[in-house]
């Protein structure tokens, strides 16, 4: 990469033949708000031969349009009432449906095209915990899943995130402690992930991306990342 611009010539292109079974990937990983959505969003538009993985509704294909569902279900139905009406293992059980979709997703990667992961299960097996299910069989068969190259960690300010979710009024019940997203709960609650998902992600290779001013920035970054280790 040179200059200020990002070129489509910047993103790496794997050789074909890469066994299916063990497509080697990359991890894009974050708190909330952190911007791996945006910044996922600018890679597909300018490296459209990179193989995007995630529970985003834009990033999945018509025929898995049940797990969108299942996720917004989850946000709407089950997590206002936890602990009453849902119990905490049905909540792990359904989100069992996301980390099993993010592993064949990998597994299904078109062949020679380079792999980015949004959270993969680190996330999700992070807000399990923080949610109360400290621990679970299913979380020991998680990390039995196939792990990737690199995890790249994009940092955000508690000012920034906080502004980023409506300060609250965007933010669902797994990205606050308690009934009301009041900035200290939100923030504490985000505090506390980021330490869960580190503890999931220590024995794997991290390259730490600071809060950037603009998401050409952390593309650059990621591309950088990407080249190296998949080009």
């Amino acid at each position: 990469m040179s200059g200020g611009t990002t070129e489509f010539s910047d993103f790496p292109s794997l050789g074909a033949g890469a066994p299916r079974a063990t497509t080697p990937f990359v991890v894009l990983l974050g708190t909330d708000y952190a911007g791996k959505s945006t910044a996922l969003t600018e890679i597909t538009e300018l490296a459209p031969s990179w193989h995007v993985v995630s529970l985003d509704d834009e990033f999945l294909d018509s025929r898995h349009s049940l797990i969108g569902r299942l996720r917004r279900d989850l946000v709407s139905d089950v997590l206002p009432d936890l602990r009453h009406g849902y119990s905490l293992d049905f909540m792990v059980t359904l989100l069992q449906t996301a980390t099993v979709h993010l592993r064949d997703s990998i597994e299904r990667s078109p062949a020679g095209a380079p792999v980015l992961v949004d959270s993969y299960y680190y996330k999700i097996l992070a807000k399990c915990r923080l949610a109360g299910a400290d621990s679970h069989p299913m979380f020991d068969w998680w990390r039995t899943f196939p792990q990737p190259r690199q995890v790249l960690f994009l940092e955000v300010s508690p000012e920034t995130a906080w502004k980023r979710c409506g300060e609250g009024a965007a933010a669902n019940a797994l990205e606050f402690y308690g009934q009301e997203p009041d900035r200290p709960a939100f923030e504490k609650f985000q505090s506390d992930l980021r330490q869960a998902m580190w503890e999931e992600v220590q024995h794997l290779p991290v390259t730490v991306v600071e809060e950037q001013d603009h998401v050409s920035r952390t593309v650059r970054i990621l591309g950088e990342v990407m080249g190296r280790e998949l080009g």
